[in-house]
């Protein structure tokens, strides 16, 4: 997880893993993950409609870009802030999650000449 520096799915993390050990498979990945998580060293990543990934913890808030043609996840470190400011008079923002959509780099097409 580290070495990819984003948010990954447990298949990611399988295609990964199996360059050192060739012989690593799902299951182990999962319980993995269940031990990462119960000891508070990684987190979930959840967007909508969307199978969850995982990330290193102890980022601090961030948010997420999804590439729409590779489908991968990538950490966005800012927040726009002033969320209260959206809320209805009266409501009170205890937090948000904000996620941006569109093409990565690498599947960004060339400029036309």
């Amino acid at each position: 997880m580290e070495a990819a520096g984003r948010p990954l799915l447990p298949a990611e993390i399988l295609i990964a893993g199996q360059r050192d050990v060739p012989a690593l498979g799902l299951a182990t990945v999962y319980r993995t993950i269940k031990q990462l998580l119960e000891t508070g060293e990684i987190q979930l990543v959840e967007l909508p409609g969307e199978p969850p990934r995982y990330e290193l913890a102890g980022h601090k808030h961030h948010h997420h870009f999804r590439c729409n043609v590779c489908h991968r996840v990538f950490d966005v470190h800012a927040c726009p802030g002033g969320m209260q400011n959206l809320a209805p008079r009266g409501f009170i923002v205890d937090g948000h999650e904000l996620t941006l959509y569109g093409c990565c780099s690498d599947c960004r097409k060339p400029p036309a000449s």
